[in-house]
């Protein structure tokens, strides 16, 4: 955290960054948790590894055990620096108090947690495997299941769906999903959505999925963990300055990120028609 004023007031500067923070893992990026994370990356790029299937085998009395030749093909995940600055007007400061700087710091948070999503979601759209356009049925839901499954990802709790608003509505309307004895509790740590887990998969709405307005459709994606992977080079950082000319404090909240498409194979593509008059 830097500034370029002498005069600002160091518990303004500790109070700010700390309430950007606090915010932005309270409320910033929904989906973060649901892919594999890297952390201070040094440069600008890391890479992700896309892990083989090892194999078994049995041996003979005395012999040497046979190696499993696993593959590792590594995945680039470039990073690119994000900013979000806001204005701080000094006389505001003195009407409004601290509540000000709390509502511009949770602003500059939700800015950057939309940006961690959508470089998320961007890795999404690169899926290969696709089920075709239409309302969002069970037996859709299924065939996607099925692709997952055939593909040997693993159903261990770390399988996720995001859906539009209207994809939601339209699964709603399956008793399985929409009645409580069928579906687990929403997920506390996925703040600021919609959640449940239905089949294995934590369920999600998301209002930044892809859409195609001529059509009237959204994309919406079913995937695995280990599918997707997120880098940070610069989890947030706050910079302050004093701009007399301006009697206001410029406030700028930063991060360096980037967002790749490890494992195709862990990835469908649901193209969900908004209203069941166009299917």
């Amino acid at each position: 955290m830097t500034t370029t004023s002498t005069g600002i007031e160091q518990s303004f500067i500790k109070h700010f960054e700390a309430d950007v923070h606090n915010a932005y893992q309270q409320q910033g990026s929904k989906l973060q948790s649901t892919v594999r994370s890297k952390n201070n990356i040094k440069g600008a790029s890391t890479t992700f590894q896309v892990i083989g299937k090892a194999t078994a085998a049995t041996k003979t009395r005395n012999a040497q055990i046979s190696t499993s030749a696993v593959t590792h093909e590594p995945v680039e995940c470039s990073l690119t620096d994000y900013y979000s600055g806001q204005w701080v007007d000094s006389l505001d400061e003195l009407k409004v108090g601290h509540d000000e700087r709390k509502a511009l710091a949770t602003a500059g948070a939700y800015a950057l947690g939309r940006k961690t999503d959508e470089l998320i979601i961007n890795a999404l759209k690169g899926a290969t495997q696709t089920v075709g356009s239409g309302v969002l049925t069970k037996a859709r839901i299924l065939e996607a299941f099925t692709l997952l499954n055939k593909n040997d990802v693993p159903d261990d709790g770390e399988r996720y769906a995001l859906l539009s608003p209207e994809a939601w509505n339209q699964l709603m309307g399956i008793e399985e999903f929409s009645n409580a004895n069928y579906v687990g509790e929403a997920y506390p740590y996925l703040t600021g959505s919609e959640t449940r887990k239905w089949m294995g998969i934590v369920w999600i709405m998301h209002t930044g999925l892809p859409a195609d307005t001529t059509n009237k459709t959204h994309d919406c994606f079913i995937y695995h963990k280990s599918a997707v992977g997120h880098a940070s080079g610069q989890d947030i950082k706050t910079d302050i300055t004093w701009h007399g000319d301006y009697a206001a404090h410029f406030v700028n909240n930063m991060m360096s990120q980037g967002a790749c498409l490890i494992d195709k194979k862990g990835v469908v593509k649901l193209t969900v028609a908004d209203s069941a008059s166009q299917s």
